[in-house]
């Protein structure tokens, strides 16, 4: 029957939800501790514990040294009594011995409470935190144990609290006592007092997850999420992308009907969300953005030192509208895409067009050649201005025009930047090659100064050269760079001739060795090849012999086909032999009135030949009666006579020529009828 301890640690297992061993291992403990107490040990002493969970029964193994006389029991134990534990043990050494005192499990019981508690509380915070923990960035469901003013508290799995702060709550929302709330879990701690779980429903992240909840494609990957931006509450924009060919992205996040994202929609306390579909031309993407503003073009540009820039040139009355309310749709846009983008509308963008023509030297050439089109722009501003109403095919115009202009601007930054490479490649060209592969940490500079120039983003010899030909201002303004650093830096600057051409030599010597080398094995080459033309000789006294054979072979294969026998019944003309001939391969079976013969294959040289070589085909007479064969070896069998054809090709006159032939007699020869 299972005692009361059994019972009782049952009991703490199913109401703290621990683990067997966890619980086990805080109970030993204690009583290791009880035992410390009890007895006064130093801490020093080594202190074991174990717990028999059916009995309950505790017992204590302390570390005694080995001595002839106790005088301490508490750390001594006698010669006689270790060898009961260790018959190898002798005097001086530690050994750990059973030292449970008596009646120690009632002391226990009152000395190890608190312990015990203690131990399951930690043991209770670990398991929160690492569960927690492997939970990060995930989305959990609560009940809000407590609002106040400065946020919520919400109970979880494991007797686990979470805390909301304000900040991270949508504005608008109001939770109660009791209501159940889905949350990110942003941030966990760990604390004195426990595990401090952080959540947040103002996270990008929680959008994310809850179209992963919602959306079957987004969380088995046919369709990605390729970037996520959000007001809280008031609009979201999310952009995607089909990783499978055939798939509409937008539409599956949208789902039939809106059903999908109006879920997600509610969740978020009405929150609007633009799902938009990403593309791997930024102008594109940046015109998707702007929705649900109408977009006449997009005009890039990137500076060399990192800034890109998108103007978005959009029709008048959807100038409002691109920019949104408080500038929130140009702001989303812009963190989405992560673009700095400037909108305006098609007046203001003409306007700016006429200005760069009228004063950029660099587009004179244009000017002269948009002179018309410059005035009928002009005039089509004024009557605006006037309060006059434009056409459409007008804002067309208008239209095409800043395209034109803007464009070529685009193409004139980029003829800068190429310009930029180009002198940047001639600087790399007066750098030696080495400098690129030799880390700043390893140039001749002092030490202090390499990692001076380290702690500028300086990783190389060749970006100092470079740097110090641009602009040398920035090296002397660095922190802690002296004359005497810039000395050492303008010595190598002043080696950097020196060094180039050495390494330059250097890399002609090893290109002449290189081909030195292969000079060198040619004569190899030529032996190997002399070897091989002299063995050809007894390769062409083969070949003639086996030419030798193949023409006998032939010339007995005519002679087996002149004696074969066709029936006139498969073949009606001869005409038909010849071409059947040419066009199968095949072996003309005889019916004879013998055995079978064997198949014979034609070589395909022997089909060619069959055009022009004579050949003799037996027909059977049908004017001839039937006579018996002494040669058949069966009785009673019939055969015919045979009449011979000779079939000869006439190439002058390019036609087939029959010849009917006969034989006299069983030895005599065959002759032409006339």
């Amino acid at each position: 029957m299972r005692n009361e301890f059994t019972l009782a640690f049952n009991e703490v297992l199913e109401e703290k939800g621990l683990p067997k061993d966890v619980i086990l291992k805080a109970l030993e403990s204690a009583m290791a501790s009880a035992y410390r107490r009890s007895v006064n040990a130093s801490n020093a002493q080594r202190i074991e514990s174990t717990v028999d969970i059916e009995t309950g029964k505790v017992t204590i193994y302390a570390e005694k040294e080995v001595v002839e006389d106790v005088q301490d029991e508490r750390t001594e134990v006698t010669l006689e009594e270790a060898k009961r534990y260790d018959e190898d043990i002798a005097l001086g050494m530690m050994i750990l011995v059973e030292s449970t005192p008596k009646n120690f499990g009632r002391v226990a019981a009152q000395t190890a409470r608190q312990v015990i508690q203690q131990r399951i509380r930690d043991a209770e915070r670990n398991a929160q935190l690492d569960h927690y923990a492997d939970q990060l960035g995930e989305i959990v469901s609560g009940v809000v144990q407590a609002a106040n003013s400065q946020g919520l508290t919400i109970g979880l799995e494991l007797k686990a609290e979470g805390t909301m702060l304000r900040k991270d709550m949508i504005p608008g929302e109001r939770f109660h006592v009791h209501d159940r709330v889905r949350s990110l879990i942003a941030e966990v701690k760990d604390t004195p007092r426990g595990p401090q779980i952080l959540l947040s429903r103002t996270h990008r992240n929680f959008l994310r997850r809850l179209l992963e909840t919602e959306v079957p494609e987004i969380y088995h990957g046919i369709v990605e999420i390729r970037s996520i931006t959000r007001e809280p509450g008031q609009r979201a924009k999310v952009a995607v992308s089909a990783t499978q060919a055939g798939i509409d992205p937008v539409g599956a996040c949208v789902g039939l009907r809106g059903v999908r994202i109006q879920a997600i929609v509610r969740e978020l306390h009405d929150e609007k969300i633009d799902v938009i579909e990403w593309h791997e031309d930024p102008g594109q993407f940046i015109a998707r953005a702007i929705s649900p503003a109408r977009v006449n073009g997009v005009y890039l540009t990137e500076t060399s030192e990192g800034g890109r820039t998108a103007t978005v040139v959009v029709p008048e009355d959807q100038l409002s509208l691109a920019i949104g309310r408080d500038g929130q749709n140009a702001r989303l846009a812009a963190k989405l895409t992560g673009w700095r983008i400037d909108i305006k509308s098609l007046p203001e963008a003409a306007s700016e067009a006429l200005y760069k023509l009228q004063n950029d030297s660099s587009l004179a050439e244009m000017t002269l050649h948009e002179k018309e089109t410059v005035e009928e722009v002009e005039a089509m501003l004024a009557k605006k201005a006037n309060g006059g109403i434009l056409t459409p095919e007008n804002y067309n115009v208008i239209a095409a025009f800043v395209d034109r202009v803007e464009k070529r601007s685009f193409l004139r930054t980029q003829a800068e930047e190429a310009a930029e490479k180009e002198r940047l490649a001639q600087m790399h060209a007066e750098i030696p090659p080495s400098f690129f592969e030799t880390d700043i940490l390893d140039s001749s500079l002092p030490e202090h100064v390499n990692y001076i120039l380290q702690e500028a983003n300086i990783n190389t010899v060749a970006e100092l050269v470079v740097k110090m030909m641009q602009q040398p201002d920035d090296i002397i303004r660095l922190n802690g760079m002296g004359p005497r650093a810039m000395k050492s830096i303008d010595k190598l600057m002043a080696s950097l001739p020196e060094k180039l051409a050495e390494e330059t030599a250097a890399m002609e010597a090893q290109k002449i060795a290189e081909v030195v080398s292969v000079e060198e094995s040619e004569p190899e080459t030529e032996a190997a090849l002399e070897t091989t033309v002299e063995a050809e000789p007894e390769t062409v006294e083969t070949v003639e012999q086996e030419e030798e054979s193949f023409t006998e072979m032939e010339e007995v294969q005519e002679e087996e086909t002149s004696e074969e026998e066709i029936d006139l019944e498969q073949y009606k003309s001869v005409d038909k032999i010849i071409e059947d001939s040419i066009a199968k391969p095949e072996v003309i079976e005889t019916p004879t009135t013998e055995a079978e013969e064997e198949e014979e294959e034609l070589s395909f040289d022997k089909l060619f030949e069959l055009q022009s070589t004579a050949k003799d085909f037996v027909f059977p007479d049908s004017d001839s009666e039937e006579i018996e064969t002494e040669e058949k070896g069966k009785k009673g069998k019939k055969g015919k006579k045979k009449r011979h054809v000779h079939v000869e090709y006439d190439e002058d006159e390019d036609q087939v020529i029959h010849l009917k032939k006969h034989k006299r007699g069983a030895e005599s020869e065959w002759t032409e009828w006339e």
